[in-house]
């Protein structure tokens, strides 16, 4: 295989590319575009014109530099031992070989695909789409060999991408719906996923039939494909050895893959809970699972198409930063779609606080989350959970919960944390004006006002009657 025609480089030391802003041509779908998508089919060969790429809409060439664009790519692929539980593994490939492109920096997967060409690769003679489409199929037949033939299309208009986008949602919602027919207990073998560690160096996806992987795009069933046909890849068995704990999803299979794969850096796992030692997170989650201190023991949850700030005043870029990159992060978990409505969502958590499940913990979730899965949502429970268009702050979600009777509200954690903030306020208030409670960023500039650092202050309470910042002169030599 050979990419000496092309006018960029190709392979896989150019993964973890980032291209900024001001570094890029174009930007195609992210969240400033609508309609955006990536499917791979399953073909037979008859079908399929092999190394064939098509282009409906305008080309790199015909955009405007700065400008955003759709973006839905759809490849076709054959071959004998081909099985329609292969595409979602096949799909996640598309993320893995645009980041082979010095040039492109490709972001998340399914729907929210996000991809940037650089300026650079763009003047160096990468101006269409017809490229990356030649090398998505050259990298699809040489790293998957039981894929004989393939033909890639894009779509770029955004009126013509109207109708395969449709087509492409509800292959993701049958694919879901197969996902949710077993359990954990139902089966003998996890399987792991590193496709994200050019981004996230210390992650690793543990894919279990309650857990899918955080992106949303493999399950176990897609998981299990993948492992039998290239047991050396990407996609591997992990033996679920002892089980540790049950209630947490700790098992000792899953430990000894985590600290193989973190190299060393993270040592157990709890499948089961966002609060002690959480599942790590890539960047190409899904949603956010983060918790409200304020609550006591709830949790809220945001996912990328959300517009404006969460409940407690971050946006999902911002909680993204501090989510990913392979931490353990307690309290900010990256987490698919599809874990919110599994039985072993946060369980461990939830049940601690005598709550029925981990379902019970959720108090906030952002209004296009909630619409994806209310029809999945326990009924008691479904319209309890608040929105953006019920609370606007932290300071109203106490009365919000207490109004709709909430199940949080009868855990201990909730009446204390309730408690002390009432206690709190009443107290300060008697001496002056209270600074509301939240999150809140600041910069301080350096000497000369230019760089500085940027100080955030998460969940904390402020009262004072004045703040000053003063800027220290450095002393001067005596001459």
């Amino acid at each position: 295989m050979s990419f000496a025609d092309m006018p960029v480089d190709v392979g896989p030391v150019y993964e973890g590319e980032r291209i900024r802003g001001n570094q890029m041509y174009v930007e195609l779908g992210g969240p400033k575009i609508e309609k955006h998508f990536e499917l791979v089919r399953v073909k037979a060969a008859k079908e399929i014109e092999d190394g064939k790429v098509n282009l409906i809409g305008p080309d790199l060439k015909d955009m405007e530099e700065g400008k955003s664009y759709p973006i839905g790519i759809l490849v076709e692929v054959s071959g004998p031992e081909l099985e329609e539980d292969l595409e979602a593994v096949f799909e996640r490939r598309v993320h893995e070989f645009c980041n082979f492109v010095n040039g492109i920096m490709h972001l998340n997967q399914r729907y929210t695909n996000w991809m940037r060409i650089s300026k650079a690769a763009f003047e160096k003679g990468f101006n269409s789409l017809q490229m990356l489409g030649t090398i998505l199929i050259r990298l699809y037949k040489a790293e998957l060999p039981i894929i004989k033939k393939a033909q890639v299309t894009f779509y770029t208009d955004p009126e013509k991408i109207k109708e395969p986008y449709d087509i492409a949602l509800e292959i993701y919602n049958k694919r879901d719906e197969r996902a949710r027919s077993i359990n954990d207990e139902d089966v003998d073998m996890f399987y792991g996923c590193v496709l994200c560690q050019s981004f996230a160096p210390t992650h690793a996806c543990c894919i279990t039939p309650n857990r899918m992987s955080l992106c949303g795009s493999i399950s176990w069933f897609d998981a299990r494909a993948a492992a039998r046909v290239d047991p050396k890849g990407p996609l591997f068995e992990v033996p679920m050895g002892d089980c540790l704990n049950e209630l947490a999803g700790e098992f000792t299979g899953v430990n000894e893959m985590i600290k193989k794969r973190s190299l060393g850096e993270i040592e157990k796992i709890y499948l089961y809970s966002g609060m002690e030692y959480p599942h790590t997170s890539c960047g190409c989650f899904e949603a956010i699972d983060f918790f409200i201190p304020e609550t006591g023991a709830g949790h809220g949850i945001i996912d990328r198409n959300h517009e404006g700030v969460a409940i407690n005043g971050l946006p999902f870029s911002a909680m993204a930063n501090q989510t990913g990159g392979g931490k353990q992060m307690p309290g900010f978990n990256g987490i698919s779609i599809q874990y919110i409505v599994s039985p072993k969502y946060q369980k461990y958590d939830g049940i601690n606080s005598g709550l029925e499940g981990g379902i019970y913990t959720i108090v906030w979730m952002g209004r296009t989350v909630k619409d994806r899965v209310y029809d999945l949502l326990p009924e008691d429970i479904r319209d309890k959970i608040a929105t953006e268009e019920d609370v606007s702050d932290l300071s109203e979600l106490p009365a919000w919960l207490e109004k709709v009777q909430h199940p949080i509200i009868e855990t201990e954690e909730y009446k204390a944390a309730v408690g002390g903030i009432e206690e709190e306020e009443e107290e300060w208030e008697e001496e002056g004006a209270m600074v509301p409670m939240g999150t809140v960023g600041m910069t301080i500039p350096g000497v000369g006002g230019a760089g500085g650092f940027k100080v955030i202050l998460k969940n904390c309470k402020i009262h004072a009657e004045s703040i000053i910042i003063k800027k220290i002169e450095p002393k001067r030599k005596k001459k």
